[in-house]
């Protein structure tokens, strides 16, 4: 399939998806929103393809945001629907693991595509922000949500309600990226990553990647009930007694996925 606003390109298993609007650093319109959605359905099929990046094209930004006109033009009940919100979650909730490789501005919507993946990796020029409230609006793609539960409320409140954007020296020191690299290295860093994740057993980082997304919604106990399910599955995998094998015979192992 392809695409206006994005690039997909694909090597060794990877996926890097950048968002192509340098014009307008990036900014999300409508018809972006939609591309991301049509490129979500387009990884989760594709069986070669284990991680996905996401990036921003140029060096200014990764995503500055939504595209304001786009925004005045939006209705209430648009809003209500929130098709934005539907499409991060469906992000934050794909089988194949996540990497936002955060190379200049992520503000806004930006932020919130960050936040909706499951690690971020910043350049040291990075500057990561929710200035929502500056146009009478608040973060609803989720920002309100995910940042709280990922930076701790007191920092997501200080963070949203005053609008501050932080560099990416900042945002690791909060919880809020995993790593910081140099400038023009984000994307080289988030394969790094992607290729120590692909390198362990398929089925295990799957599981593993949705118990922890369950487990963070329901109390420690049930958190526990599905680590536990989890497992058990696992223990009843090919992979498993291969990865148990590779060990003791003191090799690489070579997963099935299955």
């Amino acid at each position: 399939m392809g695409f206006k606003n994005l690039i997909l390109e694909k090597e060794e298993g990877i996926a890097v998806a950048t968002v192509n609007r340098p014009e307008v650093r990036n900014a999300l319109n409508r018809e972006t929103w939609q591309e991301i959605n049509s490129l979500i359905d387009q990884v989760e099929k594709d069986e070669e393809i284990q991680v996905l990046i996401f990036t921003g094209a140029g060096d200014k930004a990764f995503v500055a945001g939504a595209d304001v006109a786009s925004l005045k033009e939006r209705t209430m009940l648009e809003t209500f629907v929130n098709e934005n919100q539907a499409i991060l979650n469906r992000l934050a909730n794909m089988e194949k693991v996540t990497i936002a490789a955060i190379n200049g501005y992520a503000l806004g919507g930006g932020c919130e595509l960050a936040l909706a993946c499951d690690l971020r990796v910043a350049a040291e020029n990075a500057r990561l922000g929710q200035p929502e409230l500056n146009l009478g609006i608040l973060p609803g793609a989720g920002g309100t949500q995910r940042l709280a539960r990922l930076v701790g409320i007191g920092k997501a409140k200080e963070l949203i309600l005053t609008g501050e954007i932080i560099d990416a020296a900042e945002a690791y020191r909060i919880g809020l990226v995993n790593k910081v690299v140099p400038a023009g290295e984000a994307v080289r860093a988030a394969k790094e990553m992607a290729k120590k994740i692909m390198a362990k057993g398929p089925l295990a980082v799957r599981f593993a990647k949705a118990v922890i997304n369950w487990g963070s919604n329901v109390s420690l106990e049930s958190g526990l009930i599905i680590e536990r399910l989890a497992q058990t599955i696992l223990f009843g995998t090919e992979d498993h007694l291969e990865g148990l094998t590779a060990f003791l015979e003191k090799r690489r192992p070579v997963y099935k996925g299955r």
